[in-house]
């Protein structure tokens, strides 16, 4: 099991590693240049680059919102802000586990999840990351085109008044096709180009959140009664019952960087940079936004009598004019950020990875852009309930499952050691059986059925189901384990695969 040889490559600078031109087996149709392993000399991300990568990823409508879902069904702020905060702190872990591979080989997420699934296998994970990447894109595009469309309408009185397209005004559509062609038309030109994008959005964003804050603060004279209003939980069993599957939620948020993050630190200088460009750009930002949401919508209770917690709408009440082109710029760069790093990039590379010489990373962004339309997955926001509970609980679910081997594989069984240009060939040390690792699937099978096999829908004070699965779960035995999906998904994952790969004698 521990029987690995050293890595093949030269090493360069402090553990990393490159291929020479003449060692990439570029002809192989395993390859391409975008699945390429990042040269030394262009690994150039700083801490900075990350931590700006993570306040403009963290700072969107709906991590403001989160906290909102959260308070909505009975927690008090203080509870909210603690869930997201501990939830930020855990989904750190395997984020920096993960993220190690991408400063010393330079490779992207499915060409890592290669070494444990098998060169064909890997495409089993990376369709699973694709397919809830495009859900979230569609999420993100359908908000960033309602907050351009509800601030144009303050500006240009008569903006909503005009026939409807499907049940929506055709200037919210229109609004809609214009953000999502320049989402598109950034992440084309390149994963250098997002970076220069993600290094002035990041403080423009941040200053905005700050503008709203200080603004509502002043209209209000204080932050007002929600921030006195006791949780209707408490924080006894009623609370416990609401903050698992609630902690659950918050880290199914972020649950899909943690599988691709190598898309990202491929372009790290070093290991130094992912690891404190991460530890301070995530836990640290999203506390904070979401003690800023609260702190906003508090002082909003106050001015308007009803809290608002969309920062659009509560943008949207000022009458100044610069005030609204201010709002808009700010929320258009925010939802950008984030939806073309944490939503377009991911999917990009897997889909090239389900056929490098058919599709590089320029199309896969394109196909990442018309599937999140086709889908419409904005439904998934309808309830808190819905959105917390069923959709960021089974996704957290399943990608905690396909984590958990990755981190068992990279970092247990070999030690961090990869023989890199075998990641690109038939025949070699990733090819397995036919090109897929039999153990790898038997332990996302296991760990996805222990992780969301429970799944249910909650059913409301009314007694009206909030959500398309059975009250009961899917699979009713496993409802108990539903609400720590990600978790016993790692968790479980993990434990099958290091079993099953006992005594295995492969580097």
């Amino acid at each position: 099991m521990t029987d690995i040889a050293p890595p093949s490559s030269p090493v360069a600078g402090p553990g990393a590693v490159e291929l020479g031109a003449d060692v990439y087996p570029a002809g192989s149709r395993y390859a391409n240049e975008d699945l390429r392993p990042v040269p030394i000399a262009e690994r150039r991300w700083t801490t900075y680059n990350f931590v700006a990568l993570w306040i403009g990823m963290a700072h969107c409508i709906p991590s403001w919102t989160l906290a909102s879902g959260l308070v909505a069904l009975g927690m008090d702020w203080r509870q909210a802000v603690l869930t997201i905060g501990l939830a930020n702190v855990i989904v750190l872990f395997p984020m920096l586990l993960t993220g190690h591979a991408g400063p010393k080989y330079g490779i992207p997420f499915p060409v890592l999840a290669r070494a444990s699934f098998g060169i064909r296998g890997a495409n089993l994970p990376a369709m699973v990351r694709a397919a809830v990447a495009c859900c979230w894109f569609g999420i993100q595009t359908w908000i960033g085109g309602q907050g351009i469309f509800v601030l144009l309408g303050k500006i240009f009185g008569g903006w909503a008044d005009v026939s409807e397209v499907g049940g929506y005004p055709w200037t919210l559509w229109l609004c809609f096709v214009i953000f999502w062609v320049l989402e598109l038309a950034i992440i084309y030109r390149g994963m250098d180009t997002l970076r220069r994008f993600e290094n002035w959005a990041a403080p423009f964003v941040l200053v905005g959140a700050v503008v709203l804050l200080i603004w509502i603060a002043n209209k209000a004279g204080g932050f007002g009664p929600l921030l006195h209003e006791p949780s209707k939980l408490g924080w006894g069993a009623d609370f416990w019952k609401v903050f698992f599957p609630g902690l659950m939620g918050m880290i199914g948020f972020w649950s899909t960087l943690s599988l691709n993050i190598p898309d990202f630190t491929r372009f790290g200088k070093g290991q130094r940079a992912q690891v404190w460009g991460q530890t301070l750009g995530l836990p640290t930002t999203m506390t904070v936004f979401a003690l800023m949401s609260v702190l906003v919508t508090a002082g909003s209770e106050k001015v308007y009598g009803v809290a608002i917690w969309d920062p659009v709408a509560l943008a949207g009440k000022t009458d100044n004019v610069f005030g609204l082109l201010f709002a808009l710029i700010t929320v258009f760069v925010a939802t950008i950020s984030v939806n073309i790093a944490a939503n377009v990039v991911s999917p990009a590379y897997d889909l090239a990875n389900l056929a490098p010489k058919l599709i590089n990373f320029r199309r896969g962004a394109l196909i990442t852009g018309v599937v999140g339309v086709l889908i419409m997955p904005w439904k998934l926001t309808s309830t808190p309930e819905l959105y917390i509970f069923t959709w960021l609980g089974v996704v957290g679910g399943l990608l905690g499952t396909v984590a958990g081997i990755l981190i068992a594989d990279y970092w247990i069984i070999r030690r961090t050691a990869l023989h890199l240009a075998d990641l690109y060939v038939a025949g070699g040390r990733y090819w397995y059986r036919a090109g897929w690792n039999w153990r790898a699937v038997a332990a996302f099978v296991v760990g996805g059925v222990l992780a969301v096999g429970g799944a249910y829908s909650t059913v409301n004070e009314k007694g009206v189901k909030q959500g398309p699965l059975p009250v009961d779960g899917l699979i009713p035995f496993f409802k108990p384990l539903a609400d720590y999906g990600w978790a016993v998904g790692l968790g479980a994952s993990l434990a099958v695969y290091l079993t099953l790969m006992a005594g295995k004698r492969r580097a």
